[in-house]
C-alpha cells in the first residue's frame, strides 16, 4: 500500500479499541443479516413525503455538534445523510457513535425528511453495526490516483472513485446488450470446452496444465472456434460464445493473457454477411450503452454509425508504403522491396508474416474511424477460405478503430483436404520454430468430413470494445482484475 490509503498506526489503534468497546457491550460488529427497505438513492428520494425506511451502507466522518450527529451513508446507488437526535435514537445508539469510523458499514431506520439546508436524509431511530472497518476508506475527495494500488487493490478504486464504478456497470451493460442482441436474432448461446486436449483456433501460445486422472496435458483455451464449428457440422445454424481465452504472451496496454471474447458462426453465410451483422451489432450496443453512435476515445471522435469504411490491406498497404504485395508472391522478393524502401520487417522471415508486420507498421495506426480491413494473406490465416478471386488472399477481415483491432471474422474454410494442407504447412512451421503455429487436429477434420456448410465466423475483444467506449488507453483499466506482476511482498 501507499501513504495514500495506509492508516496511521494510532488510527489502526484506535479502530481496533473501538472493536473491543463494541464487543465489551454485547455488540456484534460483524452480524449476519440486515434486511433493507431502501437503497440510499430511493430513501433521499422520499425526503418530500416523509416515509419510514431502513437502509444498510458505508458511512463518512461522523460529525457531533452537542445533542445531534450527522454523516452520510452511501451504497451502490448514492447517498443519503443521516442525522441522530440523542434524544430519538437512544443512548444505546448515540453511545455507538463514538466508536463509529469513516468506512464502517451500518444499517439505519428512521424517518425521510430534508435537513434545515434542504439535504435529503432520514432522522434515525435506531442503528445497527454491520461490519467494523478496520483500515480506513480512501479519501473521497480527493479519490485513488495511485495507478498501481487501483488495479492491484480494485475493491479501494471501486469505494474511492465513482468513475471506476461507472465503467464496470458499463462493461456489464455492454455484455447484456450484446447477448439480448444476439437472442434476438436467432443465435443459440453454447459453452464449450475451456481445458482442451488441444489448443487452436488462432495463432498464440497456449497455457499449459496437467490433469491428473487422465495423465495428459491440457491447454487453456486461445480461441473458442474449433469447437463451435463442430456445432454448425452438429446442425446448429448460429451459435455464439461469450467467455475467457487465455494466450501465453506479453502483456502490454492492448493484451492481458486472460481476456473476454465473443464469438459467433452463421450457416449459409460469408465475411461480407458477417461484416453487415458486426457493423450493426457493435454499432447497437455503442448507442445503447453510450446513448449515442458516437463516442470520445483519446484524441478522436468516433463514430459507428452504418455504413463502416470498408479497405482492402492490399490497398491499405500500397497507399502507406508504395508495395502492392500482390507484385511481390514470395518472401525474398518481398524482403527485396522493404529494403529498398527502407521499411523495416522486424527480421519476419515469410511472407505473410512479413505483410502482417508491414500493416501493424504503416496501416493500422492511421485506421481511426471504424473500418474492416479485408482479404488477407493465406498464410496467416489457416482457418479461412481462399479468396474466390485470388488464392494467395482468403477471406477474412478485421474491424479496426483508434489504430487498433477490436474483431476478426473469416468465411470459414469448410473443405477438409484444404484444411489438413494448412494444418500441415502450420506443423511445418511449427518445427522451424513458430511458437503460435497452429496444432493438427485430426479430430476436427473429422468433424469436417461429415460436411459443414459455408460458414462466417466473427470475434470481438470484449475488453477492446469496452475500452473505446469508455475512452480508456489500457485494457488493464477495463479488466477488474488484471494481470500484474509479483510485488516484492509477494515475490
Amino acid at each position: 500500500m501507499t501513504e495514500e490509503v495506509n492508516s496511521t498506526t494510532q488510527e489502526l489503534e484506535q479502530r481496533r479499541a473501538a472493536l473491543e468497546r463494541l464487543k465489551a457491550r454485547g455488540i456484534d460488529p460483524y452480524p449476519h443479516h440486515f434486511a433493507p427497505t431502501h437503497d440510499a438513492a430511493g430513501a433521499a428520494a422520499l425526503a418530500d413525503t416523509p416515509s419510514t425506511v431502513t437502509v444498510a451502507g458505508r458511512i463518512g466522518t461522523i460529525r457531533e455538534l452537542g445533542r445531534i450527529a450527522f454523516t452520510h451513508l452511501g451504497d451502490d446507488s448514492g447517498t443519503v445523510q443521516l442525522m441522530f437526535r440523542r434524544d430519538l435514537v437512544g443512548d444505546e445508539s448515540w453511545t455507538m457513535l463514538r466508536d463509529l469510523h469513516a468506512g464502517d458499514i451500518v444499517g439505519a431506520s428512521g424517518e425521510t425528511l430534508r435537513s434545515r439546508t434542504g439535504e435529503p436524509s432520514i432522522a434515525v431511530r435506531q442503528l445497527t453495526m454491520l461490519a467494523k472497518a478496520l483500515e480506513a476508506p480512501p479519501e473521497k475527495y480527493h479519490g485513488l490516483r495511485d495507478v498501481e494500488l487501483r488495479l492491484r487493490q480494485r475493491y479501494l478504486d471501486l469505494l474511492a472513485n465513482p468513475s471506476t464504478r461507472k465503467l464496470f456497470r458499463q462493461r456489464s451493460q455492454l455484455v447484456t446488450i450484446m447477448r439480448a442482441y444476439l437472442d434476438q436474432h436467432g443465435f443459440l448461446e453454447v459453452e464449450t470446452p475451456i481445458l482442451q486436449p488441444l489448443y487452436g483456433g488462432a495463432a498464440a501460445k497456449p497455457f499449459v496444465t496437467y490433469h491428473n486422472e487422465l495423465d495428459q496435458n491440457l491447454y487453456l483455451r486461445i480461441s473458442d472456434e474449433l469447437y463451435l464449428k463442430r456445432l454448425i457440422v452438429g446442425g446448429f445454424s448460429k451459435v455464439y460464445e461469450i467467455g475467457h481465452d487465455f494466450r501465453n504472451e506479453g502483456v502490454s496496454h492492448r493484451h492481458n493473457p486472460e481476456f473476454t471474447m465473443m464469438e459467433l458462426y452463421v450457416a449459409y453465410a460469408d465475411y461480407t454477411d458477417i461484416m453487415r451483422l458486426t457493423e450493426d451489432l457493435v454499432s447497437t450496443v455503442v448507442r445503447d450503452v453510450t446513448g449515442s453512435e458516437h463516442v470520445e476515445y483519446q484524441r478522436h471522435s468516433l463514430s459507428f454509425a452504418v455504413p463502416w469504411q470498408r479497405v482492402s490491406m492490399r490497398e491499405a498497404l500500397a497507399e502507406a508504403t508504395g508495395i502492392d504485395f500482390t507484385a511481390y508472391r514470395d518472401a525474398d522478393s518481398l524482403s527485396t522491396a522493404c529494403r529498398q524502401r527502407g521499411l523495416s520487417v522486424k527480421g519476419q522471415t515469410t511472407w505473410g508474416k512479413m505483410i502482417d508486420e508491414l500493416v501493424k507498421l504503416y496501416v493500422e495506426p492511421a485506421l481511426i474511424q471504424p473500418t474492416f480491413l479485408v482479404d488477407y494473406p493465406w498464410e496467416l490465416s489457416p482457418l479461412a477460405k481462399r479468396h474466390r478471386s485470388d488464392p494467395l488472399l482468403v477471406e477474412r477481415f478485421e474491424a479496426f478503430a483508434a489504430g487498433f483491432e477490436f474483431a476478426n471474422a473469416f468465411t470459414e474454410l469448410n473443405d477438409p483436404d484444404d484444411q489438413r494442407k494448412r494444418f500441415l504447412e502450420q506443423q511445418r512451421a511449427a518445427t522451424a520454430g513458430d511458437e503460435e503455429a497452429h496444432q493438427l487436429d485430426e479430430d476436427y477434420l473429422s468433424a469436417l468430413r461429415y460436411g459443414m456448410p459455408p460458414t462466417g465466423g466473427l470475434g470481438i475483444g470484449i475488453d477492446r470494445l469496452v475500452m473505446l467506449i469508455t475512452n480508456q488507453h489500457a485494457i488493464r483499466e477495463v479488466i477488474l482484475f488484471p494481470h500484474l506482476r509479483k510485488t516484492d511482498q509477494e515475490a
